[in-house]
């Protein structure tokens, strides 16, 4: 386990690099199981999940090693269908290795997946989909089980754009020998990254308008290169660092294309904000101003990703903010870590009213999540006196470096591991 310890008051200034997304990089990993040739992707972000999906490729008989910053894989002697239980039983994304493996060896079994507790975020979609293909999909003993070769000739509609079983069922569809459409698929940035790597690697997708994929059957695969899209949620955060601490960041390398909705609430609460090609200057008020309302919803509405951070915020803001979580039903755990440190906040349901206070001060708090873990690391920024974040480590699924990032722009945080 570890443990940030942040002095608050220090005003951020300087500039951060985004690196690539972990979002994007996890369903690409697993879709390299559908590539009997080496493929190399850069810019992938050396994470604690990407370690782990590296580990499961290997588990099934993968070779990928890194090589410089660049992580290479070669799929061409994966051997088993099965997902052993410890690794896949830990992280959420095992469950992405299940499309392609469908894909490739007409079988797939694994876990149920773990993964960080922000809800019941339940895989029926995506066997759903399966069974849609022809799958034959078995649940038992806390396995899932699913065997055939994905039929083409579907249709299938999602019930709700989810992002996990659109990646799912397209790197599945991929094996199929007729074409699949998926229809309300999600929209995220992350996905049409996962298909322009699948669409390199010799299959062919596309997007029908922004409510159909159509990936064709029968196509046949190469090795191929390709380097992971920028990480929106790590700039989002930092954009949030310096907001919530009335600093002077320019993030770099970020697709402001992809952090509209962000940008939007960022303004919103008073920051001044000037986009210069990938690099975006953002200037933070004394005191944000409150958000009347942030409502989280898929892609191109605001990220649940970006939820927590916006949490913290707003407990310093001016006014009473009230936020939704429309995506995951249990994504308020952070609330309560902040009101430790002095926020004034009622949450009911999916609902959360928050009325800034003038200052925070530093407690001991603990990381429920990934996500609200950042957030509570931010809130700490602002606060007075010392805050320790416990369970830090959780941090590191989604951020590189997290702690020496901060320090470098003018943070006073240090992490210490047990």
């Amino acid at each position: 386990m570890a443990k940030l310890i942040i002095e608050g008051g220090h005003t951020l200034k300087g500039q951060i690099t985004v690196h690539g997304a972990k979002n994007a990089a996890l369903p690409i990993l697993a879709a390299a199981m559908l590539v009997p040739e080496p493929v190399r992707i850069s810019n992938c972000p050396r994470l604690t999940d990407v370690e782990n999906m590296a580990g499961l490729l290997r588990a099934l008989g993968c070779r990928a090693e890194w090589v410089e910053d660049d992580l290479l894989i070669d799929a061409g002697s994966a051997r088993t269908a099965e997902l052993p239980e410890g690794l896949a039983g830990s992280i959420r994304s095992s469950v992405f290795l299940l499309g392609p493996l469908l894909g490739r060896f007409g079988a797939a079994e694994a876990p149920y997946p773990g993964g960080c507790d922000i809800g019941h975020r339940p895989v029926d979609l995506h066997l759903k989909g399966f069974r849609a293909m022809g799958v034959k999909v078995d649940e038992a003993s806390g396995r899932i089980r699913c065997l055939g070769r994905p039929k083409g000739g579907a249709e299938i509609a999602l019930e709700y754009p989810s992002v996990g079983a659109t990646e799912n069922l397209l790197m599945a569809a991929c094996g199929a020998e007729e074409d699949t459409v998926l229809v309300n698929p999600a929209r995220e940035p992350e996905i049409d990254d996962l298909m322009n790597f699948l669409n390199g690697a010799g299959f062919e997708l596309r997007r029908e308008g922004s409510s159909r994929i159509r990936i064709r059957g029968g196509r046949r695969s190469h090795g191929t290169a390709h380097a992971i899209v920028p990480d929106r949620i790590e700039a989002g955060t930092y954009l949030a660092a310096a907001a919530i601490t009335g600093g002077h960041l320019l993030i770099r390398g970020a697709r402001r294309e992809h952090l509209s909705a962000l940008l939007t609430a960022l303004r919103e609460a008073g920051c001044r904000i000037r986009l210069e090609g990938t690099d975006l200057d953002i200037e933070g008020p004394e005191r944000p101003r409150e958000l009347r309302r942030l409502a989280t919803q898929p892609y191109p509405g605001f990220p649940t990703d970006m939820q927590s951070q916006m949490f913290a915020l707003c407990t310093v803001a001016k006014g009473t903010s009230v936020l939704e979580e429309n995506v995951f039903e249990d994504r308020f755990r952070h609330g309560a870590e902040l009101v430790r440190m002095g926020a004034d906040c009622l949450i009911r349901g999916r609902s959360a009213v928050i009325r800034g206070v003038k200052h925070l001060h530093g407690a001991q708090v603990t990381a429920h999540d990934l996500r609200g873990g950042a957030a509570l690391a931010l809130a700490g920024l602002r606060a007075e006196g010392i805050t320790v974040v416990e369970r830090a480590e959780r941090i590191d699924r989604g951020y590189m470096n997290f702690a020496a990032t901060l320090r470098s722009v003018g943070a006073a945080i240090r992490r210490e591991d047990d």
